[in-house]
């Protein structure tokens, strides 16, 4: 379980959680408990982010030009702020899905040998 977001810089790897940020951004805007319980969905509960981590976060992903706030609303007395995905984000958490899938693929296609154990 991860609680810490902070993302890499913009040459960088996308830490597991902050992909997991932007990723759930990729079906549409999401509000800060919207994204939290869709990261949760897509990870099957295993990366868990805590509002404060969330907002962290997503600060510095509005400044690397990943995610843009999209609008506001007043819900029961509360501001509700929504962000969505930028094409940069787009194209960054993709690019990291397939370096992702990449390293997979040369792990599982390597057989795991014996060990020689001195006679």
């Amino acid at each position: 379980m991860y609680s810490n977001a902070m993302p890499r810089p913009r040459s960088g790897r996308l830490g597991e959680p902050t992909y997991f940020i932007v990723a759930a951004l990729l079906g549409g805007p999401l509000h800060g408990y919207g994204i939290v319980r869709r990261v949760a969905e897509l990870t099957d509960g295993r990366v868990r982010i805590t509002a404060g981590t969330l907002y962290g976060a997503l600060d510095r992903l509005v400044a690397d030009g990943l995610v843009e706030r999209d609008r506001e609303e007043v819900v029961a007395g509360r501001p509700r702020r929504y962000y969505h995905i930028t094409d940069e984000g787009n194209a960054r958490v993709r690019a990291e899905a397939r370096t992702l899938r990449s390293a997979a693929d040369i792990v599982e296609g390597v057989p795991l040998r014996a060990r020689v154990r001195p006679a």
